[in-house]
């Protein structure tokens, strides 16, 4: 105690800060974890709520990678199943998905195997970027979307021209993420 009868709490040291902070880190990643498929398929996902101010969503986020971008979708509401502009081919199939407004969107990447959910949130931008490694090209696919009519979503559909040259030179299959939004 001190003299005046205050009680002051112990003084925490930087390091147990950087601890909890670590730990944070690494349970929000977790929730970011794919579902396995057969081999032909093993996604790697990475999802990310950033606050944009009062930017609505206004356009199709911008393709990252230098391959074919699959499918563009211009901002819409509501439910949606659109089918890819070509074939999926070997190699890194990436999707990055923004919304805005109060709900859920649940996204899939057919017939891969690649699904998750987003929440979206009013008054501001939530993006996510997900990404799967595909070892066989598929002749067709299509994105679900499955979306309350409040929330406003766009995305982009693109492929990893790099991946599918590495997969073919016998380089071992790589999980990674990242992309737009954190």
């Amino acid at each position: 105690m001190s003299a005046g009868g205050l009680i002051t709490p112990p003084r925490i040291r930087p390091s147990a800060v950087l601890a909890m902070a670590a730990a944070t880190g690494i349970l929000a990643l977790a929730g970011c974890s794919g579902e396995e498929k057969p081999a032909s398929a093993s996604p790697a996902r990475h999802a990310a709520s950033s606050p944009a101010g009062d930017r609505p969503v206004s356009r199709p986020p911008k393709p990252v990678n230098e391959g074919d971008v699959l499918l563009s979708v211009a901002p819409r509401t509501g439910n949606a199943e659109l089918p890819l502009a070509e074939e999926i081919g070997v190699g890194i199939v990436a999707m990055q998905v923004d919304c805005q407004g109060e709900g859920t969107i649940d996204v899939a990447l057919k017939p891969v195997g690649l699904s998750f959910p987003l929440e979206c949130v009013d008054g501001e931008v939530s993006s996510t970027y997900n990404e799967i490694q595909l070892k066989r090209a598929r002749s067709e696919g299509s994105v679900q979307i499955t979306a309350p009519s409040a929330v406003s979503w766009s995305l982009t559909v693109e492929t990893d021209a790099e991946s599918a040259t590495r997969l073919q030179d016998g380089a071992p299959d790589e999980l990674t993420a990242g992309g737009a939004g954190g």
